[in-house]
C-alpha cells in the first residue's frame, strides 16, 4: 500500500497532494513502470480521504501519461515515466550572503538616492493615466515605444544637453543595457573592430566583445579620449565615449577632441557612440552639451533613467542617424515587442510637467552635498598621501593613494573592515596603469556611512 502523507493543514486541495506524491514516486523510479496500484475505494480507505479525492488525482495522472488502466485489471505505472535525476548543484546561501553584506559600506558608484524618488508625484501621475486614459494603453505598443515619450525626450534633450533629432529619430529601450545591446547587434560581427576608451565599464566592454568584434583600446587623460591616437590602418565601425562625463575617471572632452573625433568619423567612415549616462549631474560650470549635437548623423546618442530616477524603470533611449532607424527597429521587436507602456507615459507626463527638472536640481544639491562630505573625509584622513579627482560630475569621484597597490588580498582584507570598494583597474582594457586608484561612488550613501566609511578604509590600509 502507497504511504502519501495528507496535511489538511495546507493550502493545497487534498486531490493535489495525492496527485503530486504519486507523481513524484513515479518520475524518482520509487514507483516503477508495470507496478500496480491500490484501487481507489482502498486508497481512500487507507488515507481516510473521499473516494473522489482519489478518483481525482488517478484521472489527472492517467491524462499525463504516469499511469494506464486495464479494464478487469486496475491501474498500473505506465512505461516510460521515469526521469533520472541530475546531480544537485551547489546553491550557495543568498539570504547569509544578503545579511552579511548588510554591515558592509558600499561605496559602489551609479546608484541614486533611491529614498529621494518623487514616488508621490510619481503615483499621482500614474494613477491619472489609469483613470483617465483609453483602454488601448493596455494592448500592445510599437517596438521604438510610445509617440507621447519621444516627443517629450526629442523636446528635453535639445534644451538641456543640446541633442538635435526628431521623435522618430528616439528608441526607447529597457534601459541602457538594451539600447548597447542593440547597437551591437546593429553595427558589429565577429570580423569588425570597435574603438573603446580605455579604462570604460567593464559590463560594456563585455556587451561589445559577445559579438566577436576586435576591441581596440584608446587610453584617456585628465580629459578624456586621447583623440590624437585614434588608428589611420583601422577602419572600426564606431569609436565608443563618454565625452560629458568620462568613466570612470572623469574628465570633460574639450572641444578640440570632439572636432577631431567628428572629423576621425567622417574620414572613416564609422560612427560615434555617446553614452550620456549622469551628466545632468554637474556641479563646477555651466552643462556640457552633447557630441551629437555636432553631426547628429554619425553620432548614436545613449542615455537612461537609471542614474537620473532609479534603475528599476528600466527605461533608457537611443538617438539614432536617421539611416539606422528602421534596422534598429526591427532589433528592438525581435528583442521585447516593446517597452512597458504605462512606464513610457508617465515619465512623459513626468518631464512635460517640469517635474524632471526640479527633480535634478534637487538632487545636484544633495549630491554636491555628498561629494563634498567625502571629498573632504578622504583628505582630512589620508592627507597629502590621497589626491581625488574626476569629481565635478556625477555620483562618483576617483581616489588615488600614493604608494598603495590595490591587490585581491588587500580588497579583500578592506571588505572584512566593513568596506566594499571598486579598483579603477577592473574597468582597464589593458592592465597595470590604475593599481593605485579607486573609484568611489557616494549618491546612495547616509552621511555617517560615508564618514564610517572612509574611516574603515583608512583602518583596513594602515592595518
Amino acid at each position: 500500500m502507497l504511504w502519501l502523507p495528507i496535511d489538511r493543514a495546507l493550502n493545497i486541495p487534498l486531490n493535489r497532494q495525492v496527485y503530486q506524491q504519486i507523481r513524484k514516486k513515479i518520475l524518482q523510479g520509487q514507483l516503477q513502470a508495470g507496478e500496480k496500484l491500490a484501487s481507489t475505494r482502498e486508497l481512500s480507505d487507507e488515507l481516510k480521504v473521499s473516494r473522489n479525492v482519489i478518483l481525482e488525482a488517478y484521472d489527472q495522472l492517467l491524462a499525463e501519461g504516469f499511469l494506464i488502466a486495464r479494464r478487469g485489471s486496475g491501474t498500473f505505472v505506465a512505461d516510460g515515466a521515469f526521469l533520472a535525476q541530475p546531480a544537485k548543484p551547489f546553491i550557495f546561501d543568498n539570504i547569509d550572503r544578503q545579511m552579511a553584506e548588510e554591515n558592509i559600506i558600499n561605496f559602489r558608484s551609479g546608484i541614486p538616492a533611491l529614498h529621494l524618488f518623487p514616488r508621490k508625484t510619481w503615483v499621482r501621475i500614474a494613477q491619472q493615466l489609469w483613470h483617465d486614459s483609453e483602454s488601448t494603453i493596455l494592448g500592445y505598443g510599437a517596438p521604438e515605444g510610445r509617440i507621447e515619450l519621444r516627443q517629450a525626450l526629442a523636446h528635453y534633450l535639445l534644451k538641456t544637453r543640446g541633442v538635435e533629432c526628431h521623435p522618430e529619430q528616439i528608441i526607447i529601450t529597457s534601459g541602457a543595457t538594451q539600447a548597447m545591446t542593440l547597437i551591437s547587434r546593429l553595427l558589429l560581427t565577429s570580423d569588425d573592430i570597435a574603438i573603446m576608451e580605455d579604462p570604460i565599464t567593464n559590463d560594456i566592454q563585455t556587451i561589445f566583445k559577445a559579438s566577436g568584434a576586435t576591441i581596440y583600446p584608446i587610453p584617456v587623460d585628465e580629459l578624456g579620449i586621447k583623440a590624437n591616437l585614434l588608428p589611420d590602418n583601422l577602419c572600426p565601425k564606431f569609436v565608443f565615449l563618454t565625452p560629458s562625463h568620462q568613466f570612470p575617471l572623469g574628465g570633460i572632452l574639450p572641444i578640440q577632441r570632439r572636432i577631431q573625433l567628428i572629423q576621425y568619423a567622417r574620414r572613416k567612415q564609422c560612427f560615434l557612440l555617446e553614452d550620456d549616462y549622469d551628466s545632468e549631474f554637474r556641479y563646477e560650470g555651466p552643462p556640457v552639451s552633447s557630441l551629437q549635437g555636432l553631426d547628429p548623423e554619425l553620432v548614436l546618442y545613449i542615455g537612461s533613467f537609471s542614474k537620473i530616477l532609479s534603475p528599476a524603470l528600466r527605461i533608457g533611449y537611443i538617438v539614432l542617424p536617421t539611416q539606422l532607424i528602421e534596422k534598429c527597429r526591427q532589433l528592438k521587436w525581435f528583442t521585447d515587442l516593446h517597452t512597458p507602456s504605462l512606464d513610457q507615459l508617465t515619465l512623459a507626463r513626468f518631464i512635460q510637467n517640469g517635474y524632471m527638472e526640479r527633480h535634478i536640481t534637487k538632487m545636484k544639491k544633495f549630491y554636491k552635498s555628498q561629494r563634498n562630505l567625502l571629498m573632504h573625509c578622504l583628505q582630512s584622513t589620508f592627507s597629502h598621501k590621497v589626491k581625488v579627482f574626476g569629481y565635478s560630475t556625477g555620483m562618483h569621484l576617483i581616489a588615488e593613494f600614493e604608494h598603495i597597490n590595490f591587490t585581491q588580498e588587500l580588497l579583500l582584507k578592506i571588505e572584512q573592515f566593513g568596506v566594499k570598494v571598486y579598483p579603477v583597474e577592473d574597468h582597464t582594457i589593458e592592465k597595470g596603469k590604475y593599481n593605485n586608484r579607486l573609484i568611489i561612488g557616494y549618491g546612495h550613501l547616509k552621511r555617517n556611512e560615508i564618514e564610517q566609511g572612509v574611516t574603515r578604509l583608512f583602518q583596513a590600509i594602515n592595518n
